[in-house]
């Protein structure tokens, strides 16, 4: 878990990173002229599609862990359907209890 949180911090770095560098790059753009902002506005588009890259990776590996959560999970209800009704019926207890506790 913490290796995953520590994925997590580390992207949100680099992103930022990346769109820091990339505002940077468009405020120079905006000053300069000619060739110059150019250069300028195609790096800070560099910039912004490599973060977009990054987003869309770490998106599709959340999405593949997501379905191979519900897939074990399922397979746990069928395997198990007892089990998994005991353990709803404990979490709707707690749960129940949280509730009726704070009033």
């Amino acid at each position: 878990m913490t290796t995953n949180n520590a994925g997590k911090e580390k992207l949100l770095s680099d992103v930022k990173v990346v769109l820091s560098d990339a505002e940077d790059l468009f405020k120079q753009a905006a000053s300069s002229t000619g060739d110059r902002a150019v250069e300028l506005r195609e790096r800070a588009m560099t910039s912004l599609k490599r973060a977009r890259e990054k987003l869309v990776d770490v998106q599709e590996s959340m999405f593949e862990r997501g379905k191979a959560a519900a897939r074990a999970t399922d397979d746990f209800v069928h395997d198990s359907p007892w089990r998994a009704i005991g353990i709803g019926a404990a979490i709707g207890f707690l749960a129940g209890l949280l509730v009726n506790g704070r009033r």
